[in-house]
């Protein structure tokens, strides 16, 4: 048992700040992690990083529950509020494809992509659950 002990010391500093989420600097590092969790595992469950990715994942799905509270909305609806919040329009949301594309996607005649889903998180700094 002092093995395990002795062990868990050791890397107590490396896993600690990825399980702790008391604020939003620790938040924000954590879904960065996270983020480089999934490009890295992706989907893949024997990945040797899977279950801290699911830990992970779980841990800052709490976190937001508590500080992030996300109204009942569809993910449509989330992107035409933070286009109006970051006074942008169809045109500026090149990321998801061609004019035509955003307001396709904007009517909901088409679903957002994976792809895009990240790449609206990233521009406006959320996490990409939001657009689920």
């Amino acid at each position: 048992m002092s093995f395990i002990i002795k062990e868990l010391q050791t890397h107590w500093n490396v896993v600690q700040p990825l399980i702790s989420i008391r604020n939003e600097n620790e938040y924000d590092n954590a879904v960065q992690t996270l983020n480089a969790l999934i490009d890295e595992v992706g989907t893949n469950e024997k990945h040797p990083l899977y279950e801290l990715l699911d830990i992970l994942g779980t841990l800052i799905h709490a976190y937001e529950e508590k500080h992030h509270p996300i109204p009942d909305c569809s993910g449509i609806d989330m992107l035409k509020y933070l286009m109006e919040e970051h006074q942008c329009d169809a045109s500026d949301l090149h990321e998801l494809g061609t004019q035509d594309t955003v307001l396709e996607i904007l009517k909901e005649k088409r679903d957002l992509t994976i792809k895009q889903i990240h790449a609206l998180a990233n521009r406006f700094h959320v996490n990409p659950s939001v657009f689920l």
